[in-house]
């Protein structure tokens, strides 16, 4: 029997945890747990068993059981795609983005090279003004100031803060957060409308000769406000294995993209804040997309790593939060039932407020802070209740998807995690010197429950460690070095 450690000297819980790892029988595996997960920030941790067993003869295969790892739980990644929450998993999220779109635009994953040949543009539909902001040139050569008089650097705080935030329209702009992805969704309906009277066809004729395929992204602005950026391509009947019809061009697609956003409305009526129409912003840019290896600026490739960057950020790139505000507990309502009498209560956690932080105290943005709280204010009311503002008050109104799809555009994310799921499968069965087994023939029973997110005090210093190595890997790559 080995004598206990005595870590009394040892000031730091941290160190203390990690001399207490490296002392187990099988600190190799714990080391090899924290790796695999690559650096993530918050794993969740899982214990249970898992039993494969032949169907036939009833004979136990293969047998895995949380209780014979070192810690007894088994570490698996957050799968987070917010950069700002996990860079590791959101790196993960990106490089997936960026093969869905570029098979889409270049061929591979299932979708035949021949898509190449189809007309592809890449628009950018924006958001309306709702008042005079701080802003700087786009244009390089341009050296006019800003409305305030002055010249702003690119880290300026003040970029994208209302002149007058007065007669700023914040409630305006958490309406059009809050109706983006329903103005989207009314956009592809009214495009695939256009695209029909620019050829000359009913839809129901140009639904059997032609498809509009599509995959986009939402983006921050400095303001707050959401914007989408959207590969748009031209397919036949059957999606990326036929081309369209010859007079379906960039051009013709081009002209649909600009009409259509000229003619979605959406109209909202409330007491509260006046009957409201909801609309795209004027600058609609569309640009048509080159094949990779030509001189132009705007490439496939060039799309597809530009597509995968904005897929793993959140409204925390417009400066403010990554996580929810509202108590969970009480589920923003401010009142909680008791245990005892069955009576609705105030709130403990949240003294009543709904909110898991006040938002006086944000470290956020007077402007910011002012976009949460029209959203907070405007959830209370009923005509607004099914947009759930209290909920998305951290993403400033907006509750739609970072990253949609149309079916036919190319693989989706399910299969190529499916893929590499498939592959690290086969990976471990090898290192293990396992055999295949025959889905056909065997069964495999397994119980897993959820027993808590994040590492140990130890742990966190080996996924440091991790995380560190990682860096200077791809810092390597990047500059085109080798590491030593």
């Amino acid at each position: 029997m080995t004598r206990p450690l005595d870590l009394r000297h040892v000031v730091s819980p941290a160190v203390r945890d990690l001399i207490e790892l490296v002392n187990l029988d099988d600190f190799d595996r714990v080391r090899e747990q924290v790796e695999h997960l690559g650096g993530c920030t918050e794993p969740v941790r899982l214990v249970g068993h898992t039993t494969t067993v032949h169907t036939g003869t009833g004979e136990v295969l293969r047998s895995y059981s949380t209780a014979d790892e070192p810690t007894g739980t088994l570490l698996t990644p957050c799968g987070n795609r917010r950069a700002s929450r996990c860079p590791s998993c959101s790196r993960l999220y990106a490089a997936d983005t960026f093969h869905l779109i570029r098979a889409g635009l270049c061929g591979g994953k299932s979708v035949p090279a021949t898509v190449r040949t189809h007309p592809r543009v890449f628009a950018t539909l924006t958001a309306p003004s709702f008042g005079p902001v701080h802003n700087r040139p786009t244009r390089k050569d341009t050296h006019h100031p800003c409305r305030c008089g002055k010249l702003h650097d690119a880290s300026d705080a003040l970029l994208g803060t209302p002149l007058n935030p007065r007669t700023y329209d914040y409630a305006g702009a958490v309406l059009f957060n809050a109706h983006a992805g329903a103005l989207w969704a009314r956009f592809t309906i009214y495009l695939r409308r256009d695209l029909a009277a620019l050829l000359g066809l009913t839809q129901k004729a140009m639904h059997a000769v032609l498809r509009v395929s599509f995959a986009k992204v939402a983006e921050y602005q400095k303001r707050g406000l959401v914007h989408f950026h959207a590969v748009i391509r031209l397919d036949g009947p059957d999606g990326s294995n036929t081309p369209p019809p010859a007079e379906a061009t960039a051009s013709v697609l081009t002209m649909a993209i600009k009409a259509a956003a000229r003619r979605v409305v959406l109209a909202v009526n409330s007491d509260a804040v006046g009957d409201r129409e909801i609309v795209w912003g004027e600058q609609v840019d569309v640009r048509t997309i080159a094949a990779f290896g030509t001189d132009a600026e705007l490439t496939d490739h060039a799309v597809a790593a530009y597509v995968a960057k904005y897929a793993t950020k959140s409204a925390d790139a417009s400066g403010t939060l990554d996580r929810s505000l509202f108590c969970t507990p009480c589920n923003g309502r401010g009142m909680a039932v008791s245990a005892q009498t069955g009576v609705p209560v105030q709130c403990r956690a949240c003294s009543g407020t709904g909110q898991s932080r006040p938002l006086p105290r944000l470290a956020v943005e007077r402007h910011v802070r002012q976009m949460i709280r029209t959203c907070w204010d405007l959830g209370q009311r009923t005509e607004f209740a099914h947009l759930k503002l209290w909920k998305w008050a951290h993403m400033l109104g907006f509750r739609g998807h970072f990253s949609t799809k149309s079916r036919c555009y190319s693989v989706t994310l399910g299969q190529l995690r499916d893929a590499r799921r498939t592959w690290r499968t086969d990976q471990a069965r090898a290192r293990a010197d396992l055999p295949n087994f025959d889905p056909t023939t065997t069964l495999v029973v397994g119980h897993w429950a959820y027993h808590g997110s994040g590492y140990s005090p130890g742990e966190e210093l080996l996924a440091a460690t991790v995380r560190h190595d990682r860096a200077h890997q791809r810092q390597f790559r990047h500059e085109g070095g080798d590491r030593p």
